[in-house]
């Protein structure tokens, strides 16, 4: 799935717009370098989103078409900001 739409799908971004906006400005990091909306995530990829003044670690750990809301936090987990 594109990376554009999984950050959509797991609702860490509001809109698809927005996450490929957030792509093309390399505000989005897999595995330590910036990646396009059309990346293809995969299970395991651990995404930094460089969003205001803080940074969001973390790891994917599913990759699905459509998730309802309660489900969505289930796709990933956080992880402890890089020292």
């Amino acid at each position: 799935m594109r990376l554009d739409k999984w950050l959509k799908v797991s609702r860490l971004i509001k809109r698809r717009t927005v996450a490929n906006e957030a792509c093309d400005n390399d505000r989005v990091w897999v595995s330590g370098r910036p990646q396009r909306a059309s990346y293809d995530v995969k299970v395991g990829d651990v995404i930094e989103l460089h969003l205001g003044p803080r940074i969001t670690r973390i790891q994917v750990l599913a990759v699905d078409e459509h998730a309802q809301k309660g489900e969505a936090a289930g796709l990933y987990r956080e992880l402890p900001p890089e020292s």
